[in-house]
């Protein structure tokens, strides 16, 4: 009888497979996972580091560029944190603008990554075919920021860009386009008999799992999760819309927890925004777009506030936290602190692998709709020494507490 002999196989960090760089090392007993260890730290750039040289102003324009998709997500949450260290009230309308622009960014995110998602498995028509209908969407944004990346909509206290008749017309053509025309991308992937067996039962995160590991936003949800923040918690303009988390069993009577269920809840997230879409332009009222169009005005109102704030947002991915202190006299941010959601959803990352086939492993790794960007926060170097080490958990606490001590004490609390 032939022994069984497990094998260490790295994916990544720069794999065909994968869209940003991190590495899977995987215990691999033929073709069959066995257990995995997820290994971040290959594409750190410092930004929280950067903000400290920047006033709150010209750091909207730093968090836009923490990640390329949810660009708009990450700028919200960060003048959300402003706003409320600084106690400012945003107009009605400004908050009904974002949440336009954060819907819209919401379905150009899961279309692209229902796109990729068939790429991975081969299905290169539906990819295609999805880029195709992405289009639209990029177009809207252009339309009302001429940009289609970094929008620049958003400001500290409102918006930059009002919704003109020519921006609303554009929206309400986009819907009415998306409701004829995404239907065939639902027929050609959802409906599909090759994609559902090659989705179904791949990748599985329980509902226990996702609860105990703390996955977020479609990851959560593809696990039967309710947890959707602009329904557990509404701001803006879900105030007044209500928003019921989209979970697998409500449209198919079970739940599997795998990357099918994770791709389901993509696809009608897009068809629920369609209608969260339509019911902010009925609603969308009048009024300032701005708590103070003038940004030196604006900046003198910053420069006298004090305080830690904090601002929490259902991006695309999921729950997208930011923190930021300010000091008063101080121009410059003091600190800021971004949590993405593919920190959380990346935990959940060896419980998928575990049982499953080595072929799998990137429509695994691409089914929490990794953003490594906006995740890595951290990196440690040391090669003076010469000598190598293991920073743990407890290490790590440590120097969190100490950070949190010597910023009280900057904050004079």
């Amino acid at each position: 009888m032939s022994e069984t002999k497990t094998y260490k196989l790295p994916i990544g960090p720069v794999h065909v497979g994968l869209k940003e760089p991190i590495t899977a090392w995987l215990d691999i007993e033929g073709e069959h996972i066995k257990d995995a260890v997820i290994r971040p730290g290959a594409i750190h750039r410092g930004v929280e580091f950067m903000a400290r040289e920047r006033n709150p102003i010209q750091v909207i324009y730093l968090a836009e560029r923490v990640c390329g998709i949810c660009s708009f997500s990450h700028a919200i949450a960060f003048v959300k944190a402003v706003e409320d260290a600084a106690q400012i009230e945003v107009p009605i309308r400004a908050q009904y603008i974002r949440s336009m622009v954060l819907e819209l960014e919401r379905i150009h995110s899961h279309i692209l990554w229902s796109g990729v998602a068939c790429y991975t498995i081969g299905f290169d028509s539906a990819f295609h075919l999805g880029m195709m209908l992405r289009e639209k969407v990029m177009d809207v944004l252009e339309a009302l920021s001429g940009n289609r990346v970094n929008y620049a909509v958003t400001t500290v206290g409102g918006v930059r860009w009002d919704v003109t008749p020519a921006v609303e017309r554009t929206v309400m053509d986009m819907i009415h386009y998306y409701r004829n025309e995404f239907a065939s991308f639902y027929e050609a992937a959802i409906n599909d008999p090759v994609v559902k067996a090659r989705l179904r039962d791949v990748g599985v995160l329980t509902t226990e799992q996702a609860i105990k590991y703390c996955a977020l936003g479609p990851t959560s949800r593809g696990s039967g999760v309710r947890a959707d923040v602009r329904w557990s918690a509404p701001y803006d303009a879900y105030c007044d819309i209500h928003v019921e988390p989209v979970v697998p069993q409500d449209y198919t009577g079970e739940v599997h927890g795998d990357v099918y269920d994770r791709f389901l809840v993509r696809v009608y997230e897009v068809l629920q925004s369609l209608d969260i879409l339509e019911k902010i332009m009925e609603g969308l009222p009048e009024g300032p777009i701005t708590f103070e169009p003038k940004v030196n005005k604006l900046l003198t109102v910053l420069k006298k506030a004090e305080g830690v704030g904090y601002g929490c947002i259902e991006a695309p991915r999921g729950d997208d936290t930011h923190a930021v202190g300010l000091k008063a006299q101080q121009e410059n941010v003091q600190w800021w602190k971004v949590r993405a959601p593919t920190y959380s959803n990346a935990v959940s990352w060896p419980l998928m692998f575990k049982d499953n086939e080595l072929a799998d492993a990137p429509l695994i790794i691409n089914s929490i709709d990794p953003c490594i960007s906006c995740m890595e926060r951290m990196v440690l170097s040391d090669t003076s020494s010469g000598t190598k080490s293991v920073v743990t958990k407890a290490d790590l606490l440590k120097l969190c507490r100490e950070k949190t001590d010597k910023t009280r004490r900057l904050m004079g609390a």
